[in-house]
């Protein structure tokens, strides 16, 4: 009976492994990290405002904008191309087949809906309707022509990328002149617990393979580093960092990594994966050449080579005084708040070797 009970354990572990490394399909949930054209699918094309839907956005790859907020293609595009599946269409794309995958991203994206942010004080801080829950709607809209009626088994073979999430929850706070940091941090676990219920939504719908990434070290990108100087010397790492806001990042994290601990428990059937944003991306600002890079805190699209990260809110990357360096390829940061093309190739090959997603994708 044991020696039974050992393969049998053997044999599911081996599926898998074998599944882990063939998708039908991949679903991606998130904000501008991962939006691959949602807010530009409409019929007027992107917002006026939005600069990410002109050059030099999108020029590296594609020789055109495609509402990616990079030079190129961003980690799902990495993640579907190493699955042989088509890049994720945006899930506002009119005529698309969404059944090899679709992308509910959108530029903007909070975990938190607006209420939550209107009852404290920061509605004026959010712009976008595409909240977790919101773009969890979108999925469920589309499920019928992508699934019919047998829906769990189908997911059960896709890969759901559910984030990151946060960062736009935590600007609210941070980007409003009566707020800042102790008002950020003051939602981390309404946040975090937000995540957990989306993924468990998933979970519910039949998703059994779930990436679910951290967030970024926001204290080491060009944006905040350029509206939040300080004099003090011991406000930054070693790395140029700024410690304040890489320990809101660190304390979210925590948390998520306690969350999926407990939907790993209460979920056995399903493979729960880790991405680790934080420490991949800390790892390219402190060791850029380790990763084919010359550049960790300087922007490639700027201000004409202003200050000592090339950024100035005044003149972003598609605006009038902006422009891009020619070799995007050696950055780290494309346009102070996105990484390049390179860096999100990087990234992808991190989580799917499992040097930076517990466990690996291809595990």
């Amino acid at each position: 009976m044991l020696r039974a009970a050992v393969l049998i354990v053997f044999l599911l572990s081996v599926a898998r492994i074998g599944r882990s490394q063939s998708y039908n399909a991949i679903y991606s949930f998130g904000d501008s990290i991962s939006d691959t054209g949602n807010l530009c699918a409409g019929s007027g094309g992107c917002p006026s405002w939005d600069s990410t839907g002109m050059l030099p956005y999108g020029r590296t790859h594609f020789g055109h904008p495609t509402g990616r907020c990079t030079d190129g293609r961003v980690i799902v595009d990495f993640l579907a191309e190493r699955f042989g599946l088509p890049l994720l269409p945006p899930s506002k794309a009119s005529g698309s087949n969404f059944k090899k995958g679709a992308n509910m991203a959108i530029i903007g994206a909070t975990t938190m809906d607006f209420e939550f942010f209107r009852s404290r004080g920061l509605g004026g801080s959010v712009w976008n309707d595409g909240s977790l829950g919101t773009q969890i709607q979108w999925f469920q809209q589309l499920m019928p022509s992508i699934c019919g009626s047998d829906c769990k088994s189908y997911f059960s073979k896709s890969l759901f990328v559910v984030g990151e999430f946060g960062g736009n929850d935590y600007n609210a706070a941070l980007f409003n002149p009566g707020k800042g940091m102790a008002e950020a941090r003051s939602y981390v676990p309404q946040v975090v617990d937000r995540i957990a219920s989306g993924v468990e939504a998933l979970i519910g719908l039949g998703a059994a393979e779930l990436v679910v990434p951290g967030v970024l070290p926001i204290g080491c990108f060009p944006v905040y580093l350029t509206l939040h100087p300080s004099s003090n010397k011991d406000d930054y790492d070693e790395t140029g960092c700024l410690r304040s806001f890489n320990s809101l990042s660190s304390y979210h994290n925590e948390l998520l990594k306690r969350a999926v601990s407990g939907l790993r428990s209460r979920h056995a059937g399903a493979r729960i994966m880790y991405a680790d944003f934080y420490a991949q991306v800390a790892d390219m600002v402190r060791s850029p050449e380790t990763f084919g890079l010359e550049y960790g805190l300087r922007v490639c699209c700027g201000a004409g080579g202003q200050g000592s990260y090339n950024y100035n809110n005044g003149a972003r990357c598609g605006t009038a005084g902006a422009s891009a360096c020619g070799d995007p390829e050696k950055y780290l940061v494309w346009d102070g708040v996105h990484l390049t093309d390179a860096a999100y190739r990087a990234v992808a090959g991190g989580w799917l070797r499992g040097t930076y997603c517990s466990p690996g994708i291809l595990h």
